[in-house]
């Protein structure tokens, strides 16, 4: 990841713009807040991996806690929507 400081930032905005496209930059102010300059796609796709691995470990910790119940289906109902 790229470091920058809010000076430079600001004075090549659209040169750290066009290279946030491919990957993150920090911006470190002097008193040590950092911030993370990145695509806004790319950010999406990070909140959605992080919800499918909050689901998934919810999901494994009911199962080791045995709060999860058999899922039976008779063979005639998993064929019923083939029948229409």
């Amino acid at each position: 990841m790229e470091n920058t400081n809010p000076r430079q930032f600001r004075s090549e905005l659209k040169t750290y713009l066009d290279r946030a496209n491919k990957k993150p930059i920090r911006i470190q102010r002097r008193d040590g807040d950092s911030f993370v300059l990145m695509n806004e796609s790319r950010y999406e796709k990070l909140l959605e991996e992080i919800s499918s691995l909050q689901r998934r470990l919810l999901s494994t910790n009911q199962a080791l806690d045995e709060r999860t119940k058999d899922f039976e289906v008779s063979k005639e109902k998993r064929l019923d929507r083939f029948r229409k």
